[in-house]
């Protein structure tokens, strides 16, 4: 799903609210999780998940075209963890 699709889908579950209200507040959460990943925290949503930030340090990786061999920088990437609500219902549709 795409931010334009989660946003479809709110205002279609929502007919009572403005569409530029559900885009504001969607751009809201989502620029919140942003800043507070960009500033080195972390964001949790209960019962979803958590988004935090991970060091991954220097390497000497491979260009894919050539073959030859790179040094990839260290570097921080976004990473999510899920919560114990979203496994289960995950899950459970699986078992069906």
């Amino acid at each position: 799903m795409i931010k334009s699709e989660l946003i479809a889908r709110l205002a279609a579950r929502n007919p009572h609210l403005p569409q530029k209200d559900i885009e504001s507040a969607v751009s809201v959460i989502l620029d919140t999780i942003a800043d507070a990943l960009s500033e080195g925290g972390r964001a949790e949503l209960r019962g979803f998940g958590a988004f935090s930030v991970r060091d991954r340090p220097a390497r000497v990786g491979r260009n894919p075209r050539t073959g030859e061999s790179v040094s990839v920088k260290d570097k921080q990437v976004p990473f999510f963890k899920t919560g114990k609500e979203l496994r289960e219902r995950i899950n459970a549709s699986r078992k069906g």
